[in-house]
């Protein structure tokens, strides 16, 4: 059942947002809505006489998703088991998450991811314990193995040297071949959509997207060279025409938002990827230009990203994905520059309904690096 924002706001005003929750088989419609009796239902499980004791929250941290830790104390079978003294949840607890989160799509994927993919990927990413959505009140909660003290979570300030980038481009290669033009994308097994789809249903969901990319392009002008700002014209089309090529190319399951803040680094080196919200079925073109772009200094990505490529293009092929030449893969990663500046040009300026969702310093330096990207490869250009 797909509700317009109408009717889920509909629903939430009737909502008892702090209803509580006792079995693994409710979604919590808050985070008020926890008790001990459904965490011991979750995290429990499969260790007999553990009980959950207490619990206590941390700080709130608010943007796309309403996120938060628990703090977890179990009684003596709990605490023998080794069972997780603090987990991190995201929710879509307000009722601009709900819109957002389920419009899109975006809290039924990654719940779909938790339960159903994660166990088949041979990669680093969080483990989780528990993901549910409520297809009728788009209520949702993911938990997820607290990797606070094991993991360097990046931003846009963290230094990515050539090993760590390799190591993305490891990661990415493991993902995509994966599931490479399986019979069971878009199946039960893989239950997500296409990007284009996801994309098309956005624009549904949020009628002035367009426009109000096209208006933070306009705002960061002193971010980008001359000539690209007097393209402006040309941008829009041009990322339809983005999203539009992953109908004509080979599919996989992609992640789809690997911007340097949703990597990290685990204790043993390997790069991780978290948040699977937008994890689509497309062409990894998007994901692997999207990483490089917004992972490396300018500078960097100037001088590493051609070898780069050649590493995922031979790891690829260790696995079986058939070679592509550089030069088609080229064509693809420019025309995917504009579907990933896309995301960042809406992150300076939100539509309408949508909520503020990173540091304006973060959304200005993944800004400048895919402008930069743009005018160094012409990508305007990539479309023939």
């Amino acid at each position: 059942m797909v509700h317009t924002v109408a009717e889920i706001t509909e629903i939430f005003a009737r909502e008892d947002h702090d209803a509580k929750v006792t079995k693994a088989s409710e979604v919590p419609t808050s985070y008020d809505s926890i008790t001990t009796a459904w965490l011991t239902d979750v995290i429990c499980r499969g260790s007999p006489g553990a009980e959950v004791a207490a619990f206590s929250f941390d700080a709130r941290d608010d943007g796309s998703s309403n996120r938060r830790r628990i703090f977890i104390t179990y009684n003596e079978a709990g605490q023998a088991a080794g069972l997780p003294a603090t987990v991190f949840c995201k929710a879509a607890e307000g009722l601009l998450n709900r819109i957002v989160l389920g419009t899109s799509g975006t809290a039924r994927a990654e719940m779909d991811f938790y339960n159903k993919v994660r166990r088949r990927l041979e990669i680093e990413a969080p483990e989780g314990l528990y993901a549910g959505f409520d297809a009728n009140s788009y209520a949702s909660l993911i938990m997820l193995r607290d990797l606070a003290g094991a993991a360097e979570f990046c931003d846009d300030r963290t230094q990515i040297d050539w090993n760590r980038a390799a190591g993305q481009i490891d990661t990415l290669a493991r993902l995509h071949s994966r599931f490479y033009e399986s019979p069971e994308l878009g199946s039960e097994t893989i239950p997500f959509r296409t990007w284009p789809v996801w994309w098309r249903n956005m624009m549904v969901a949020s009628p002035e997207f367009a426009a109000s990319c096209d208006q933070a392009f306009a705002d960061s002008e002193e971010l980008m060279e001359p000539e690209l700002y007097r393209q402006r014209d040309r941008i829009w089309p041009a990322t339809e025409m983005s999203v539009a090529r992953h109908l004509e190319l080979p599919r996989t399951l992609i992640h789809c938002d690997v911007h340097l803040k949703n990597w990290y680094v685990a204790k043993n080196g390997a790069m991780g990827l978290s948040d699977w919200q937008i994890a689509s079925v497309g062409h990894w073109s998007r994901d692997l230009i999207y990483t490089m772009t917004t992972a490396l200094t300018v500078e960097n990505r100037r001088k590493w990203e051609k070898e780069l490529v050649r590493l995922y293009l031979d790891k690829m092929a260790e696995r079986g994905v058939p070679q592509v030449s550089e030069e088609e893969t080229w064509t693809n990663l420019r025309q995917q520059l504009f579907s990933a500046l896309a995301f960042w040009t809406i992150t300076l300026n939100p539509a309408p309904g949508m909520p503020d969702m990173q540091p304006l310093r973060t959304t200005q330096a993944f800004l400048r690096r895919l402008y930069a990207a743009i005018t160094d490869h012409e990508a305007l250009k990539s479309f023939g």
